[in-house]
């Protein structure tokens, strides 16, 4: 199961004592301060849960699956996630 924007809001504000148009705000707020971090060079930790980077990632070369001919793909960023402690385990089971 997954859940989708709407569910995560209602999920943490239920959690959190807070409404839903509280709680989409800061998930709001959170997601423009992590793409505003990252948009820099930054990396967003949250201890025992989980660390979000930019990583570099080296020009490379490719091949066009359709037409089988070579391409060169320009170095550029990725985005890397690492799981702390306690998401790791929480996943464990």
């Amino acid at each position: 199961m997954s859940l989708n924007r709407t569910e995560l809001v209602q999920a943490v504000a239920g959690k959190a004592g807070l409404t839903a148009a509280d709680t989409d705000k800061v998930i709001r707020a959170f997601q423009d301060v992590l793409v505003e971090q990252l948009a820099a060079g930054e990396t967003v930790t949250i201890p025992g849960f989980l660390a979000v980077g930019r990583a570099e990632r080296a020009a490379r070369t490719g091949i066009n699956p359709q037409t089988g001919e070579k391409l060169e793909i320009p170095a550029g960023y990725r985005v890397k996630l690492t799981a702390g402690s306690t998401l790791k385990r929480a996943v464990q089971g």
